[in-house]
C-alpha cells in the first residue's frame, strides 16, 4: 500500500470528509507513491522522533502537529533557514514521508484524541454528558452554545487538586505540573480541554461558560492563555470558590491519542504494522 493509499485509508476510517483545501491535514515531506514498510504514529514528527523512526525501520510518520513550525505547515517563509534545510534533507536522507492527521482525527465518529486520553488515565467511565444547549435557551450567545461541543467531562472519584496533579506527574511521566487555586480543594467534577481547546477554539469566553454552566471544580488544560481562563480561575479561588485548574500543556494533553491510533490504524490499512513514537514534553525544567 502506497503513501496516499493509507492516506486515503485513514480519512475513509476517521468517517468525515473535509475537501483538500479546508484541511490542514497535509503530506508535509515524502513522495505520496511511495510502498508503506512501517508506520510510526505521533504527536509532532521532531528530529528525535524521525531519527528514533528510521532506528525502527518505518518509512511514513503521522504526525497530529505540524512539521514545518506553523499551523498551515507553509514553508515559503523559512526555505533559506539552515533549520528547515537540515531537517528536510535529514528526512530525504531517510527516505521519510510524514502526514498530519489532525482535522479528520478530530472531527470524525469519534474524537481518537479524547479516546486515547481516556484509554491512557482509565477515564473512560467516568465522563457524564453536557447539559443540553435547549436548557438555556436557542437565543443565547454563541459561546454558550459552543461549549457543549468541545472537551469532555468527567465524574471522577473524589480526590484533591494536588491529588489529581500527582496523578498527572506520575501516570503521564511529567516533572512539573501547573496548577491555578487551592492544592487542597475538591476535585470531583472535571473538565477536560486537550489542546488549544482551553484557548476556546475560537471563542476565548467558551471555556469559562463551560465551568459555570457545568458546575467544574477543575478545568484539566493543554495550551493556556494567561488573562482568560486561569485569571478566571485565579480570581474564583481568591473569592474561596472551589475552583482550580491543572495544566499539562499541549504535548501532554494529546500524546495518548496517537498512541491510541496504532492498534486503530493497522485495523483501517489491513495490518501495516504501526507503533507509537512518543513526542515527549518539549520543555527542560531546571
Amino acid at each position: 500500500m502506497t503513501v496516499r493509499e493509507v492516506i486515503e485509508k485513514i480519512k475513509e476510517g476517521s468517517g468525515v470528509k473535509i475537501p483538500d483545501g479546508q484541511t490542514c491535514d497535509i503530506l508535509t515531506a515524502g513522495n505520496p507513491d511511495m510502498d508503506v514498510v512501517k508506520i510510526g504514529t505521533t504527536f509532532m514528527a521532531t528530529v528525535d522522533v524521525i531519527r528514533e523512526a528510521a532506528a525502527q525501520g518505518i518509512n511514513f510518520i503521522i504526525t497530529h502537529e505540524p512539521t514545518w513550525f506553523n499551523g498551515s505547515d507553509k514553508t515559503g517563509w523559512v526555505e533559506e533557514d539552515p533549520v528547515y534545510l537540515e531537517k528536510k534533507k535529514l528526512m530525504e536522507e531517510y527516505g521519510m514521508a510524514v502526514w498530519r492527521y489532525h482535522d479528520h482525527m478530530h472531527m470524525g465518529h469519534e474524537d481518537q484524541i479524547y479516546t486515547g486520553f481516556e484509554e491512557e488515565f482509565g477515564w473512560k467511565e467516568y465522563r457524564v454528558p453536557v447539559a443540553d444547549t435547549k436548557k438555556y435557551g436557542e437565543n443565547k450567545p454563541e459561546a454558550e452554545q459552543f461549549w457543549t461541543r468541545f472537551g469532555g467531562i468527567y465524574k471522577i472519584p473524589q480526590t484533591t487538586l494536588r491529588g489529581l496533579a500527582q496523578f498527572f506527574k506520575e501516570r503521564a511521566h511529567m516533572e512539573v505540573v501547573q496548577i491555578v487555586g487551592n492544592p487542597d480543594m475538591t476535585a470531583e467534577k472535571v473538565s477536560v480541554l486537550v489542546g488549544g481547546g482551553s484557548l476556546g477554539l475560537g471563542r476565548e469566553e467558551a471555556p469559562m461558560v463551560q465551568m459555570f454552566r457545568e458546575d467544574i471544580d477543575v478545568v484539566i488544560c493543554g495550551d493556556i492563555t494567561e488573562w482568560t481562563l486561569s485569571a478566571y480561575v485565579r480570581d474564583a479561588a481568591m473569592m474561596g470558590m472551589n475552583k482550580g485548574m491543572l495544566v499539562l500543556g499541549h504535548e501532554r494533553s494529546e500524546e495518548w491519542g496517537m498512541k491510541y491510533l496504532t492498534k486503530w490504524t493497522e485495523s483501517v490499512t489491513g495490518g501495516i504494522p504501526t507503533v507509537f513514537l512518543d513526542a515527549g514534553e518539549p520543555f527542560t525544567y531546571l
